[in-house]
């Protein structure tokens, strides 16, 4: 072999070597990556053209795949789909995936690599592939009470097991139907999903557990919680002056309603929604405690990932007149539904709160478990006696104050009415958060309820009007 020869043998054999390296890097370390990047379009028709498992809310499939006679061969259907859309979120060709759509998308379509064997299996018998069935936690009853109680209003109910974490109910309105983007007919789809997205109501965006809004006085559980958990108890005298001068400012914080004197109990402090009462506690433990025990309970960090919830917020280094204002949940306090519902499910349950989830089980298109959720303790905002203490006087709120609209006659009910001055120009929002007992004195279902806007005059907006109500039904189709 004569020199140039040799060379380009050489070089060619470098090159060979290059591109069997990418290939191997590629298999190795890109395969996932790549198979599961929105834009390629290999892997999606592959998933369009396969029967993928369902969703289900005991046996009944909230989403499902029907046989078609089109390139795809199978259409994903909603049956019920605007109550369970928050939850199923969409499986669409050209928009991609959003809830459990997303989140279980390759347990679904069969793709995980928990299911390696039924694939095998599958390939060796000729067998059609299907994916697993994703089971949620869902209450059927308890999610449709909520659908029904919101209505035409704009708002969110998240309903959780406060002694596993299982999410019940978990509802926001308006919706949308996600069969219209899920559509094959591949335009229709894409306008479908531009109007959705252009609509000025957001029917596509989940209020529940991935938008935050001040709670206004349903953060004085976590007030409440601070109080008890640093030395105060429930007979505690605080001063609830009438208006209470906020310092270094000329501003004057009053009530809504007469505290019962200048000096009151905790108890009585919370049974009223006293808010000078709540903002000289808030003064007295300062924000570093206030934020501590906002944390405890889940405030900056992120829950149910199988929705991508997102975080709510105490706010970092407030001075002391906005201190005073977190303790009845104004200032810069945000918070979703969903951790409103952590909050009083943590006070009904001894003070242990467990992580959210929204799927029990998956199983394999044979029925076989493929894995199974077991209820994780997430931390312990508050010690036992003090749980008991708070949930007493939830009691006392829905028995002899502002929160009668939610008692139920037989059982024990705790709960927090709360208004949040949202702006000038727009009603204030409507909060009521609760907790029941069933009758071997058991907390099975603790709710949170938010109306961003009640379409009633702004003078008749309030927790126990127009929130309260909802959470009773949605606490009795649990019961």
């Amino acid at each position: 072999m004569n020199r140039p020869i040799r060379r380009v043998a050489i070089v060619a054999l470098i090159m060979f070597a290059l591109m069997l390296g990418n290939q191997t890097f590629t298999v190795i370390f890109r395969q996932d990556a790549l198979n599961n990047h929105p834009t390629n379009r290999r892997t999606r028709d592959e998933e369009f053209a396969q029967d993928r498992g369902p969703i289900l809310v005991g046996q009944t499939q909230i989403a499902r795949t029907d046989p078609v006679d089109d390139a795809f061969r199978f259409q994903r259907v909603y049956p019920e789909g605007r109550m369970y859309a928050p939850i199923t979120g969409y499986y669409s060709y050209d928009q991609g995936r959003a809830g459990l759509e997303a989140s279980y998308n390759r347990e679904m379509a069969g793709t995980a690599d928990s299911q390696f064997a039924n694939r095998f299996l599958d390939s060796l018998t000729g067998q059609v592939p299907t994916g697993a069935s994703i089971e949620t936690t869902i209450n059927a009853a308890a999610q449709k009470a909520a659908y029904e109680g919101l209505g035409d209003r704009k708002g969110a109910v998240v309903a959780l097991d406060p002694r596993t974490g299982a999410v019940l109910a978990l509802v926001t309105t308006p919706s949308y139907d996600p069969n219209l983007i899920a559509d094959h007919d591949l335009a229709a789809a894409r306008e479908s999903y531009i109007d959705l997205n252009d609509d000025s109501d957001r029917p596509m965006a989940n209020r529940a557990a991935r938008e935050i809004y001040p709670p206004g006085s349903v953060f004085k559980l976590v007030t409440a919680a601070a109080a008890l958990e640093n030395g105060m108890t429930t007979t505690t005298l605080v001063d609830s002056p009438a208006q209470l001068r906020l310092p270094q400012t000329s501003v004057d914080l009053g009530n809504q309603a007469d505290c019962g004197g200048t000096q009151v109990t905790i108890e009585q402090a919370l049974k009223v929604s006293c808010n000078t009462a709540f903002a000289n506690i808030a003064m007295t433990l300062g924000p570093d405690t206030m934020r501590s025990q906002a944390e405890k309970f889940g405030f900056g960090s992120r829950p149910l990932a199988e929705l991508n919830a997102v975080a709510s917020r105490y706010p970092e280094n407030p001075d002391r007149p906005s201190t005073a204002l977190t303790g009845i949940g104004q200032h810069d306090v945000a918070t979703t539904p969903l951790q409103m519902a952590m909050v009083t499910a943590a006070i009904a349950n001894d003070g242990q709160l467990f992580e959210p989830h929204l799927v029990a089980r998956i199983r394999s298109q044979n029925l076989n478990v493929i894995s199974t959720t077991r209820p994780r303790l997430q931390s312990q905002p508050l010690q036992r006696t003090n749980a008991q203490s708070l949930a007493k006087m939830m009691v006392t709120v829905v028995n002899e104050g502002t929160g009668t609209n939610a008692r139920i006659s037989g059982h024990t009910v705790g709960g927090k009415t709360g208004t949040a001055q949202s702006a000038p120009d727009r009603p204030p929002y409507a909060w009521f958060t609760s907790y029941a007992l069933d009758r071997s004195g058991q907390p099975v279902v603790a709710v949170a309820v938010f109306v961003e806007d009640a379409d009633v005059p702004r003078s008749e907006v309030g927790g126990n009007r127009v929130a309260a109500p909802i959470a009773r039904d949605v606490m009795e189709a649990v019961l």
